[in-house]
């Protein structure tokens, strides 16, 4: 594929609470691009509170795709995140528009703008239902364990409750001989779209502090309210319900935690999360950093990550 033909993408990154929706929205108005959510809990109907998902009036008119298109029972993978993202890019620039993806979840946004393919070679049906019937007799204690030990790296982004991935990733490194991490990695070498990748930063102490006060803030807008409704409902070990924010407070509706508890845990988690996303994005991908600390330099900010866009797609 040659470098002209390839189709242009903003993908805007960075660990929660930095500030991604506020300028995603600034940008998008000045860039004539519409919005991809790269967040793997935001296409989840009802949870709202909890991701942060972005509202109607804070979209501002700015068109938002892959967000509530999921009930909250479904599984979502990275697979059908690549496929429907791809094509959504290429819907956008028919109608003469940018695509701008914004999120944290590095692994989704990693399958999409490299050459990564997802194939059988790695697939082995008979090991995985052994597997599977292993978690069923015993559970996936000693399965999480043993991806510790031969793939720690994954093992820090799986949550152990996380049955299905924690086995693919066993499966994985069965069938190929490699982790997960590198079975991933040799297939990710070349960009496949015209990238300006920007990313968010800001000083530790005082991202942490805004991930407080949010948590803070969604517990104030009835957060506890969303999640009892998940509850009530019987959602039990599917993927939507391993999001922070979500499964603190089923230990406390389980009786396991006090509410203070569940929040202070629900604090330190998010401070862990925004850590490793901000580790996963340094590690893996290319990507101009930009520091959002001094909050009364947003417009400064934001003429420069502008300007960086500009000149690194030639717009």
């Amino acid at each position: 594929m040659k470098e002209s033909k390839k189709e242009k993408l903003v993908v805007l990154i960075g660990p929660t609470a930095v500030g991604k929706t506020k300028l995603s929205i600034e940008l998008a108005k000045k860039l004539n691009a519409e919005i991809i959510s790269g967040d793997s809990m935001q296409i989840y109907k009802g949870m709202d509170i909890g991701t942060a998902k972005v509202s109607f009036d804070e979209m501002e008119g700015i068109p938002h795709h892959l967000i509530d298109i999921k009930e909250p029972h479904e599984s979502f993978s990275v697979a059908e995140f690549q496929a429907v993202v791809r094509n959504l890019i290429s819907d956008i620039h028919s109608r003469g528009k940018l695509p701008m993806i914004v999120g944290g979840t590095g692994l989704y946004i990693q399958s999409v703008i490299y050459d990564y393919q997802f194939t059988d070679d790695a697939s082995n049906p008979e090991y995985r239902n052994n597997l599977e019937q292993q978690v069923a007799e015993h559970g996936v204690g000693s399965l999480y364990q043993e991806l510790k030990e031969i793939d720690p790296e994954s093992a820090e982004r799986i949550h152990p409750n996380n049955v299905r991935r924690v086995i693919r990733a066993l499966e994985i490194y069965k069938t190929t001989g490699k982790t997960m991490t590198e079975y991933m990695e040799e297939q990710q070498q070349e960009l496949i779209f015209d990238v300006a990748l920007v990313g968010l930063t800001m000083e530790r102490e005082k991202l942490y502090e805004r991930i407080n006060k949010r948590v803070d803030l969604m517990v104030e807008s009835g957060l506890l309210d969303e999640v009892s409704t998940f509850y009530s409902q019987g959602l039990r070990d599917c993927q939507s319900i391993q999001a922070i924010g979500y499964k603190e407070l089923y230990g406390y509706l389980d009786g396991s935690l006090s509410l203070e508890a569940a929040i202070n845990q629900l604090k330190q988690n998010t401070r862990r999360y925004a850590k490793r996303q901000l580790t996963w994005f340094r590690n893996k991908m290319d990507v101009k950093w930009f520091d959002m600390t001094a909050k009364n330099e947003f417009q400064e900010k934001f003429n420069e990550i502008y300007k960086y866009i500009a000149g690194k797609l030639g717009i």
